[in-house]
């Protein structure tokens, strides 16, 4: 808003049809941020979303752009990539998401096999919830995608998806229509915290990047918390924070058109951190915020044994996160008591 006006100026002298003018909804990062500090409960981020589904639905969407994340999502929802592990009587899935389980597969196998420790049934999913085409406004697409994907799990008798990924969170308590969603950070909290896990000791000042996709959840902003106090961390809070926190500079694959206003998200965290370490509970801000101020997932300082003292940590990129799925895929596989 600081460079285009207010949602009223946008939406009055703005016209959305004009090749120029309508790139403006993709400068938009999707975060929520406008709409829950609006004292007239407008919803900017809701008005933009509607002004992408309008083009893709007027055939006017370019979508050249975004040609790598779209690539991304097909390849995560394919069959090479997706996998089914159910067991019998298995009415609880953990569903870790495309970027966690490529960037971080030991460490997503590590919790898998505590989560069977609470839930011996326990069934895991490696699939896309098709969270790019949702934001793009492709929502014929998404509803073909994840509505196959939710109605396959109440076929099977799944109630309960246990996530990992604050985007992939948002879809099914959105989308997932008879399914209840909880975090894994939330079981984690609940069966005894980080000492359960046999982690503790460290020390030290950190602060909490909570992802915007979760900013109304303020129960798993209090297991995170909660979480890494257990580990003997002080936490100290950044002035925006659970409901107002910021977006990490991902958000709406704006920086595929305007990476300006992308590393100027990531530059306020940076400023707001005062040179703290950032602990997050999102694989991507983790990964964005990362590229400015040292950036740790809750994950790696549970299960990798990371102090947040350590300067950077060593997790996989680009094709290597490809790669790394297709092995957990495998090594998943080879598990005799979970069936596709």
């Amino acid at each position: 808003m600081t460079q285009y006006g207010t949602p009223r100026t946008i939406s009055t002298l703005f016209d959305f049809n004009a090749q120029q003018q309508r790139q403006v909804a993709y400068h938009c990062s999707l975060c929520g941020l406008c709409t829950a500090v609006c004292p007239e409960k407008v919803d900017p981020c809701a008005m933009f979303l509607a002004i992408r589904r309008y083009h893709v639905e007027s055939g006017s969407f370019d979508a050249r752009p975004y040609r790598s994340l779209f690539w991304y999502e097909r390849l995560g929802g394919s069959r090479l990539f997706s996998w089914y592990g159910l067991p019998d009587a298995c009415d609880t899935i953990f569903f870790p998401g495309c970027s966690l389980s490529g960037t971080r597969p030991e460490v997503t196998w590590q919790l898998y096999q505590l989560l069977r420790r609470f839930i011996p049934s326990l069934g895991i999913i490696l699939a896309c919830c098709a969270k790019p085409s949702h934001d793009f406004g492709c929502m014929e697409h998404f509803q073909s995608v994840f509505g196959g994907l939710s109605h396959r799990l109440s076929a099977r008798g799944v109630k309960t998806v246990l996530t990992a990924c604050p985007s992939c969170t948002k879809i099914f308590r959105d989308y997932g229509k008879g399914l209840s969603v909880m975090t894994v950070y939330e079981i984690l909290q609940r069966q005894g915290g980080a000492k359960n896990i046999g982690t503790s000791g460290c020390s030290g000042e950190i602060s909490v990047h909570d992802p915007c996709q979760l900013r109304d959840y303020p129960e798993v902003q209090s297991a995170i918390r909660s979480l890494l106090v257990d580990l003997g961390y002080t936490v100290v809070e950044m002035r925006h924070r659970g409901k107002t926190t910021l977006c990490c500079g991902e958000g709406g694959a704006v920086g595929c058109m305007e990476p300006r206003l992308s590393r100027g998200w990531m530059e306020k965290r940076r400023q707001e951190s005062e040179n703290r370490r950032l602990v997050s509970y999102c694989a991507g801000c983790t990964g964005s915020l990362g590229r400015v101020t040292p950036t740790f997932h809750v994950l790696d300082l549970l299960f990798l044994r990371y102090g947040a003292s350590e300067r950077k940590i060593s997790v996989s990129r680009g094709l290597m996160t490809y790669l790394n799925r297709l092995l957990l895929k495998l090594r998943l596989a080879r598990v005799k008591k979970i069936c596709r």
